[in-house]
């Protein structure tokens, strides 16, 4: 392996990317915290339309990050949040687990092994990680657990709320579809963006903070299926399982790569908020559901300084107190697309 002009080692991966490592093995006592190596690669990206810079040693990390939110412009003029991300010289080792999640006050852990995590700063909207090259050459793995979700650790601690939920929209009335995991928020998102509604997101949407506006925003350019979506939607024929290391199995893809005429934005301001009950019953029924329901359902995914929980749920609070809610029981997607564009209907 032969030096570089700065002194640093290179480390070649089999994808043709290259490692870039200042410290090498003879200085490793010198700097023991990883303080100096120099995460020369910078770039700046918009997930959300929000601004993140990125710092680090390899390209395999920028092209990660492209992939994940090269897509978005700028849309918000706020102080940009920044990610550091090393990856070491370590050529050995294993495959690292999934990471485990741990928060308190304003630091949260995402932690794999001793060589592989990520430390969240979000009073601060900092992170910094560390990845071994055995773990950066899996795109999946990083995109999924160390750039997408420390991207949205510090997006929603800063300037938006999450909220389990598909949104779309119909002419200028937004519609959140909440529910548990497997009540078909993507696939009826899906039904309705192919009956001509907008698509905004598939199960995860963020409410814009310090507004009274309703708008929340989205990835519009990606949608996440369970496997069975295949037999109802003809679009999805073929396309296999995304590889990933954990969770449930889906099919993830990007909207354009679907031979269907789908119209996107990425946002919507919300008049309904509707909470998904798919069951096997006979009936069928959109019936008033309780805003304090509604509200402890939302609530638990909050999370971050007392701080930020207040903040997060000001937000909630505000949308939830000028929008109508439901509870959507259904069986047949036709059916709930229908029943949901009889509102729209019935508004005007």
């Amino acid at each position: 392996m032969p030096p570089v002009s700065n002194g640093s080692i290179e480390v070649a991966d089999e994808t043709g990317g290259t490692l870039h490592e200042v410290s090498p093995h003879a200085d490793a006592e010198r700097d023991l915290f990883r303080r100096k190596v120099n995460l020369h690669l910078r770039e700046t990206f918009f997930p959300l339309g929000f601004p993140l810079e990125v710092a680090t040693n390899s390209e395999i990390i920028l092209d990660a990050a492209r992939d994940s939110w090269g897509h978005f412009q700028s849309s918000f003029d706020v102080p940009s949040l920044r990610l550091e991300v090393g990856v070491s010289h370590e050529t050995s080792g294993a495959f690292p687990n999934p990471p485990v999640c741990r928060s308190q006050d304003n630091l949260l852990a995402l932690i794999s092994d001793a060589d592989n995590f990520a430390i969240c700063d979000l009073d601060k909207a900092f992170a910094f990680s560390w990845l071994t090259p055995v773990t950066a050459r899996n795109k999946n793995f990083i995109r999924y657990f160390f750039l997408d979700a420390v991207a949205m650790c510090l997006l929603s601690s800063s300037y938006v709320t999450a909220i389990h939920a598909a949104c779309v929209r119909r002419a200028e009335y937004g519609f959140l579809l909440c529910g548990d995991s497997g009540a078909g928020k993507s696939s009826l998102a899906f039904a309705c963006a192919r009956a001509g509604w907008t698509y905004v997101s598939d199960d995860a949407s963020y409410i814009l903070q310090k507004t009274s506006d309703r708008i929340v925003v989205g990835n519009h350019r990606q949608i996440r299926f369970r496997p069975s979506a295949s037999s109802l939607f003809p679009e999805l024929e073929g396309i296999g399982i995304t590889p990933r290391a954990a969770g449930k199995p889906s099919i993830e893809v990007p909207i354009e790569s679907l031979k269907t005429d789908i119209v996107t934005s990425t946002s919507a301001k919300i008049d309904y908020v509707v909470f998904l009950n798919r069951q096997e019953s006979s009936t069928q029924e959109l019936i008033p559901f309780a805003n304090d329901s509604a509200r402890l359902k939302l609530l638990h995914s909050l999370y971050g300084t007392l701080e930020v929980q207040e903040l997060q749920a000001s937000a909630l609070d505000s949308l939830l107190g000028s929008t109508n809610i439901y509870e959507l029981r259904y069986h047949d997607l036709h059916w709930a697309v229908s029943r949901l564009e009889a509102l729209v209907t019935e508004k005007t």
